[in-house]
């Protein structure tokens, strides 16, 4: 879906860039200069815990939290790409400080460490792989192999909001003579419910982070402006100055309210029909791109030091060998930009990470530009032009965008300083119809596949959505919500355990991992999406609250979201997401990357190519990789979620419906049937390593337990 030229370009004119602080020209290359001095890190331990379970040979282990506070030189080439870095206030040592916290869980004994630290990183804060064996026992796998398990804050915005958050302090940029720096920023303010008032910074994806503060509170001032739409592509109507305020208001307190940076209070209330945009003039940017050289030099700490600056000593020295970076989702699109930008190379020249794992992760994160939004997501209603959209998708260091003009792809600077770990990129089906996936597979006209580098490996999950755990006890169905019952049966999770191992095994052993598995064009298994064609779907019922409700005959529309060539503005860096965005909304370019999703089968309607798990090789239903929004006047896809149609059980049913589909009867006969074709799909996945045996005993036994059919 195209984008509608921006109605509104804020600080164009040369008066108000300097207003707004945007004066600064881009970082120009001068030649290195070296570091007056070595930058300290120190580490504080604030607990040592007790950590659940014993995991074979290695046996118990602990948790460790704590603090790192460390330094950043801006004198230092490795951290130029820094924006502003150098408006960042500096100690008596000439250094920028940071502080991060950090999780570990480690063996006790560490003579039976394995010598492999893997770090997750927290995808807003939040850590989303901290082991729970009694929830999810395959990922003790893990600890019985003797890893590391590090978490260590990068995003510089994540409020302290509960003890299991982890966040990091950046700098506050100032000018040269201590004043704040303004610039125009945005916002989306997106209600799900009518409310009289909305907090800052708002969007589906960004809401509960820490916003920035407008300039001043008098919104008739040059730069602000709210305004409201249906739909992305509807015209801008502007909300006239006087019915909206930077404030808090309720009931008790109507409008014009208390007056808050922190939200915006609207005359008559926000209406959950309307999209508002508000942009402003804010202040005091963050210097957010310091997280990744803090993540850079945390790791590198842990992965080689003795000791601390005060001498304090590693837990971790002399036992790690090799290091793996994972990140699912926005952290792992902020993996993908940490290699991208340079910060895989540590300040002594080494690797920092031997291997990177971004996981459902088709993007990069806007953590680098002044009033970054690291947290920003997309989607084709709203962050539909939202930053972390024009960096590079190729992984090829020679890449061309020859809708861009640009050359230079995710891995053109690790390249250039020998530092490039192995590769894996891990796409679900939602990062093709969601998330703009495709370009990563194919040129940006959507031509011709594309050749990935040697160290690079790209699994596409085939019928999955963005996450969910599977299976039919996952399927919920809210028909005022979404169009078809939400979720897919068909996931990833086993898949993606038994390709983190494959990535060690890489890293470690240098055993060559399964080839990638993703549609193509060349084989008619990546195509245009009005060029995919579903069976007939028809005559199935979901239960809702107890009771059997029919679910709409599935109707195909072609809905994904497009991706246009924006324009930030003179001073914004799009190749590295950089810079000082001027234009908000940015400008369209009128030129658009093309989008190609995967083909599905003319009789089931899973799709075709990919890792094809054992619920996609013996399915109960059609796991669709969307989901239609059922409101009324939106156009929308269902945020980052698929649907699921369930087959018929007999052939007499599904004829009587009209389904095309087959039936179970038509599948499996009868439950022997269907387990002995699980115990085949299973085992066949062990055997190409994209299943672990041990999961593959328990999805065997799972199948013996549910009976689906006489």
């Amino acid at each position: 879906m195209k984008f509608q030229k921006s109605l509104l370009a804020l600080c164009a004119s040369a008066a108000l860039l300097s207003a707004c602080g945007g004066s600064d020209d881009p970082p120009v290359a001068t030649a290195p200069t070296a570091p007056a001095a070595t930058p300290e890190l120190r580490l504080s331990v604030t607990a040592t815990e007790d950590f659940p379970g014993s995991y074979g040979d290695v046996g118990a282990y602990e948790r460790v939290s704590g603090v790192i506070s460390g330094e950043v030189d801006p004198k230092d080439p490795k951290n130029a790409v820094i924006q502003d870095l150098e408006l960042a206030p500096v100690n008596a040592r000439g250094m920028v400080e940071y502080q991060t916290e950090f999780v570990m869980l480690k063996p006790k004994d560490m003579s039976k460490a394995s010598g492999v630290l893997r770090y997750d990183a927290p995808n807003r804060g939040n850590i989303l792989t901290m082991l729970n064996p009694a929830a999810t026992p395959s990922d003790a796998v893990y600890l019985e192999r003797g890893t590391v398990m590090l978490y260590a804050a990068w995003q510089g915005d994540v409020p302290k909001s509960s003890p299991a958050r982890l966040t990091a302090t950046v700098p506050v940029a100032k000018n040269p003579d201590g004043s704040s720096i303004t610039g125009p920023y945005r916002a989306e303010l997106v209600p799900s419910a009518a409310t009289p008032a909305m907090t800052l910074p708002g969007g589906v994806f960004n809401g509960s982070m820490i916003p920035y503060e407008p300039a001043t509170l008098d919104n008739t001032q040059p730069g602000f402006s709210l305004t409201r739409r249906a739909n992305e592509t509807d015209p801008r109507v502007l909300i006239p100055a006087s019915d909206w305020k930077f404030a808090t208001c309720d009931e008790a307190t109507p409008f014009p309210g208390t007056p808050n940076p922190a939200s915006v209070c609207l005359k008559g209330g926000f209406d959950p029909k309307y999209l508002y945009e508000l942009v402003y003039v804010a202040k005091d940017s963050k210097v957010m791109g310091v997280g990744l050289a803090a993540l850079r030099d945390t790791v590198s700490f842990f992965r080689g030091a003795a000791a601390d600056a005060d001498g304090k000593a590693n837990p971790l020295a002399g036992r790690i060998t090799s290091t793996i970076g994972q990140g699912t989702s926005q952290s792992g699109n902020a993996m993908k930009t940490f290699l991208h930008l340079g910060f895989n190379q540590a300040l002594d020249g080494s690797k920092v990470f031997d291997g990177l794992y971004a996981h459902v992760a088709a993007r990069q994160t806007h953590i680098n530009t002044r009033f970054a939004v690291p947290g920003g997501g997309g989607g084709l209603r709203t962050d539909h032009t939202a930053f972390g959209q024009t960096a590079p998708r190729g992984l090829d260091k020679d890449y061309v965008d020859e809708v861009s003009g640009r050359q230079g792809g995710v891995m053109a600077r690790c390249e250039a300083t020998a530092t490039c770990p192995k590769f894996f990129l891990g796409l679900s089906g939602t990062e093709f119809w969601q998330l703009q996936g495709s370009p990563v597979l194919t040129d940006a006209n959507g031509l011709r596949d594309l050749q990935q580098p040697a160290n690079a490996r790209i699994y596409y999950y085939s019928s999955t959505q963005h996450g969910g755990a599977g299976g039919l006890g996952s399927i919920s169905y809210a028909p005022t919500r979404n169009v078809y019952p939400a979720g897919t049966v068909v996931h990833f999770n086993d898949t993606f355990r038994a390709l983190f191992l494959a990535l060690e095994d890489w890293v470690v052993r240098g055993t060559e991992p399964p080839a990638s598995q993703v549609p193509k064009i060349a084989d008619g298994t990546l195509v245009r999406p009005d060029a995919v064609t579903f069976p007939a779907m028809k005559g199935v019922t979901w239960p809702v609250n107890g009771t059997p409700t029919p679910i709409p005959d599935f109707t195909y529309l072609a809905r994904y979201n497009g991706f246009p060539l924006l324009d930030f503005g003179p001073q914004y860096r799009p190749q590295d997401e950089s810079g000082i965005a001027t234009l908000l909304p940015p400008a369209y370019l009128n030129k658009d990357y093309a989008i190609l999703v995967p083909q599905v089968d003319a009789t089931t309607g899973l799709t075709l190519a990919g890792i094809r798990s054992v619920e996609a090789r013996v399915p109960l239903g059609t796991s669709i990789e969307f989901n239609y929004v059922a409101t009324p006047g939106i156009v929308d896809l269902s945020n980052l979620t698929g649907s699921f149609i369930p087959f018929h059980k007999t052939m007499a049913a599904r004829l009587a419906a009209g389904d095309a589909r087959p039936s179970l009867e038509e599948l499996y006969g009868d439950q022997a049937g269907y387990e002995a074709a699980v115990k085949a799909a299973a085992a066949e996945l062990v055997s190409q390593r994209l299943l672990l045996q041990r999961d593959a005993d328990l999805i065997v036994q799972r199948a013996a337990a549910t009976p689906v059919l006489p």
